[in-house]
């Protein structure tokens, strides 16, 4: 079956902070597979984009969402950077110590 991609969308923000919906539980509720699910999200990480696992906080991310967690703040200047925290239960301290350890 496919999906459309505005609802494939849709879907992927409710994985995102500050949402963070388990994906057993968006399986339930949209009715789409976990493998499917699964599958979206790991589309998504290929394409760089911030996927966390829903149950970890930051602190649990993988160095992969906290690399592009750095590529996404990057040219942010402090507004910016603190009005993105703010949509992904963040704070500006833990980027700023990621970015550093990229570099």
């Amino acid at each position: 079956m496919g999906y459309s991609l505005e609802r494939k969308s849709a879907v992927l923000m409710r994985m995102l902070p500050p949402n963070n919906v388990p994906i057993r539980q968006l399986s339930q509720e949209e009715g789409i597979g976990e493998s499917t699910l699964f599958s979206w999200r790991a589309e998504a990480r290929g394409k760089g984009q911030l996927m966390p696992d829903a149950d970890a906080g930051p602190e649990g991310w993988s160095s992969c969402d906290k690399f592009a967690a750095v590529l996404e703040t990057a040219a942010l200047n402090e507004a910016d950077l603190a009005e993105y925290c703010r949509k992904r239960g963040l704070y500006p301290a833990p980027i700023a110590a990621w970015r550093a350890a990229c570099e």
